[in-house]
């Protein structure tokens, strides 16, 4: 697409990037292949309690340069009220930048990664192909819409790729920022987030003080802490205990230079399962026999499961007497939020927005976090919507 299309685009649909790190966020992921199975459409996007939707994922060619992972859902596939004209974009992409015209507060950045697509981040120890990478990106971002990048590298391995991730960000950020002077000089700010691990193992490689410079914010992997690689069956998100938690990742880089205000604490929306355990911390035989070992949290608590909720691990989970699933039930999210607005970190985010799908339409969240940005943040109260039961509403009062 030609500059000057581009940046008539970037016009119309970028949406101001004002507030920085002393407003909070509200952020889920949206993967693109969310329109298949689950039928999971950017219409049923609940916008109004968003400040931040991550389009996931971008793959990354062995060339570096970085591509849409499906054409046909991100750009093609024509949705209800789409019409034809010369250079008319479609898909997934097109459906969020007409959410943005509707709500003006609502930001997208695209995800370029993930689990699957993470392998092609070991050729940014070359320079040529970082280069490719971030012209590519930003390319990208200016011909869909996009009011940013999220890079979600899983994960660097040695000290080399650590190096590399750090110039890969100074790069993008001074690529965004000329592009943001040429296409959009009123608001010529354009964000750059990540996925962080909380894996000490995982981030105890990266250099978190030097990436910090170029990052709007962080966006914490606060989950899957435990899953079928373990020996034991126990907590996959837990605030405090053990060798991995929350509480232990958020010190860690705050020590290491990252500013709480700057750390979003991400969420999941769905259950891990282990069969065959008496509970917390003791033997299982087998993950559950689902997609991934995972449920839907639509799904938790299965039936003639009891509900358990540990304040000192603010960490929940439930039990039919064969089965756990470790997920965040309501009083864990509740506990998560307090934790939040005590900590003054910047907001939350959820690993995603599929996972929490409902026949009921209005609610398709089951919990959001919506905390405003103020110094001082109020009591927050749970509010359970009666047409769905597992919704989870903080709000500010």
């Amino acid at each position: 697409m030609p500059f000057h299309l581009r940046s008539k685009l970037a016009n119309v649909f970028h949406t101001s990037s004002h507030g920085g790190p002393d407003r909070q966020v509200q952020v889920a992921y949206f993967p693109n292949w969310s329109i298949y199975q689950k039928g999971y459409k950017p219409e049923h996007v609940p916008v109004q309690h968003l400040t931040h939707i991550l389009y996931a994922f971008a793959n990354i060619k062995d060339s570096g340069e970085v591509v849409l992972s499906d054409e046909w859902a991100d750009r093609q596939i024509k949705y209800d009220g789409d019409q034809e004209h010369d250079g008319a974009m479609f898909g997934n992409l097109n459906q969020f930048l007409q959410l943005k015209k509707q709500h003006r507060h609502l930001k997208t950045l695209l995800s370029i990664g993930g689990w699957s697509y993470s392998g092609s981040f070991c050729g940014m120890n070359d320079a040529a192909k970082r280069q490719t990478f971030i012209e590519s990106a930003v390319k990208l971002l200016a011909d869909c819409g996009f009011d940013g990048l999220d890079i979600d590298w899983e994960y660097p391995q040695s000290d080399t790729e650590a190096q590399a991730y750090v110039e890969l960000l100074s790069g993008l950020r001074c690529a965004l920022d000329e592009y943001g002077q040429r296409a959009t000089p009123n608001d010529p700010h354009y964000l750059l987030t990540i996925a962080a691990p909380c894996s000490p193992q995982k981030y105890q490689i990266l250099k978190l003080k030097d990436m910090d410079k170029y990052l709007d914010f962080w966006n914490l992997m606060a989950y899957d802490f435990s899953g079928s690689w373990d020996q034991v069956a126990n907590h996959q998100a837990n605030l405090y205990g053990g060798a991995i938690s929350v509480s232990k990742a958020v010190d860690d880089y705050k020590h290491r230079g990252v500013p709480l205000n700057k750390m979003v604490l991400g969420i999941p929306a769905y259950g891990r399962g282990f069969v065959g355990t008496g509970g917390p911390g003791q033997p299982y035989r087998h993950a559950s026999e689902t997609e991934g070992g995972t449920y839907l949290y639509k799904n938790l608590p299965r039936q003639n499961a009891q509900e358990h909720f540990d304040k000192r691990a603010g960490a929940s989970w439930s039990h039919d007497g064969n089965e756990l699933i470790s997920y965040d039930s309501p009083e864990a999210v509740h506990a998560k939020a307090e934790y939040i607005k005590n900590k003054g970190m910047l907001g939350a985010m959820f690993w995603e927005l599929t996972r929490t799908v409902r026949s009921c339409v209005r609610w398709p969240l089951h919990w959001v976090i919506w905390i405003k940005a103020k110094t001082t943040l109020p009591t927050l109260r749970v509010c359970i919507p009666t047409c769905a039961p597992r919704c989870l509403f903080l709000r500010q009062i």
